[in-house]
């Protein structure tokens, strides 16, 4: 399953399936499970949904979620005994049995919803994990723990920052950002756009930041490179791009969030094109994508309201 803190419905594929992408496992048949419930209509959990409808037939709760990128998926709500690696069991979780699931999914099973509204994974567990996990994301030592063991042993090394409530939109887990730093240069931004709070998403893959600090890092960064030849034009959203074709070593300035990161340069061809892995935005909203959480473990401590990031935790 896909892990997505920035939103909370926990959803598998379903047979029979109207429109389902290819996915590597099985597609869960509920008929074939004695632990699956249909959710009725004008049940509690069917108005916690922020898009609901009533399947009179059977007089069962229907849900729908839209993503940012265009997916959605959409199918009968139920609740089940979802069962982890090493025997894990938690009973009664509420999830979507999706029969009709479209857009930018690729190969996962469903997705496990862990932000911080009511329906997500880590709130309906809450009780036996204390609302604490932590992950790693892909490398050689992906992981994902839920409860005490989230934080390891060696925890001194955890860097913690207060997270922001925003009361329009609980879902998100907010961070403030500080500042951003190029090359070891504190840039001056706008307070007004460089600074407040900005989602930490393991569903995002780009940062998005508000496009004049966008801009002033962008500007920054391209100062601080000496020798790097630019690709011309741009690549999808990156406007920033270089040819390192033929380069076994390279030297850019460090990029530093005021919270925590290092990967900034990705390759987008096989011809040798990298682009700075950031992007700007104007919908009002800056994320931290999973790019710039590679290589830590992120520490999610919704009991005492923080987001850890330990350096080389995996």
């Amino acid at each position: 399953m896909v892990l997505d803190t920035g939103s909370d419905v926990v959803w598998l594929q379903c047979a029979p399936c109207r429109r389902c992408y290819s996915q590597s496992d099985p597609i869960f048949d509920p008929r074939s499970s004695r632990s699956y419930a249909a959710v009725p209509c004008g049940a509690p959990l069917c108005r916690r949904l922020d898009v609901a409808g009533c399947d009179t037939r059977r007089r069962s709760c229907l849900y729908q979620v839209s993503y940012g990128d265009g997916s959605i998926t959409t199918g009968q709500f139920s609740t089940e005994t979802l069962t982890f690696r090493r025997s894990t069991r938690v009973s009664r979780i509420a999830l979507g049995c999706g029969h009709d699931n479209e857009g930018l999914f690729v190969a996962a099973a469903g997705l496990l919803g862990l932000g911080r509204g009511s329906l997500s994974f880590p709130s309906q567990a809450g009780r036996r994990f204390g609302r604490m996990f932590s992950y790693c994301l892909p490398n050689r030592s992906s992981s994902v723990v839920f409860g005490g063991s989230a934080v390891p042993r060696s925890s001194a090394r955890v860097a913690y920052t207060p997270m922001v409530r925003n009361p329009k939109v609980d879902t998100f887990y907010y961070v403030e950002l500080m500042g951003v730093s190029v090359g070891g240069a504190r840039l001056r931004l706008d307070p007004t756009t460089g600074r407040g709070g900005v989602i930490v998403d393991s569903g995002t893959s780009v940062t998005r930041l508000a496009r004049p600090a966008y801009q002033a890092l962008r500007d920054a960064f391209k100062a601080g490179v000496s020798g790097l030849k630019l690709a011309p034009g741009g690549f999808s959203l990156f406007d920033t791009c270089y040819d390192l074709s033929g380069r076994t070593e390279v030297k850019v300035p460090t990029v530093v969030l005021h919270l925590a990161g290092e990967n900034y340069l990705i390759p987008v061809d096989t011809k040798g094109t990298f682009c700075f892995a950031f992007a700007g935005t104007d919908s009002g909203v800056s994320i931290i994508g999973n790019i710039q959480q590679q290589g830590f473990r992120v520490v999610f401590d919704a009991e005492k309201s923080r987001v850890g990031f330990m350096p080389r935790g995996c």
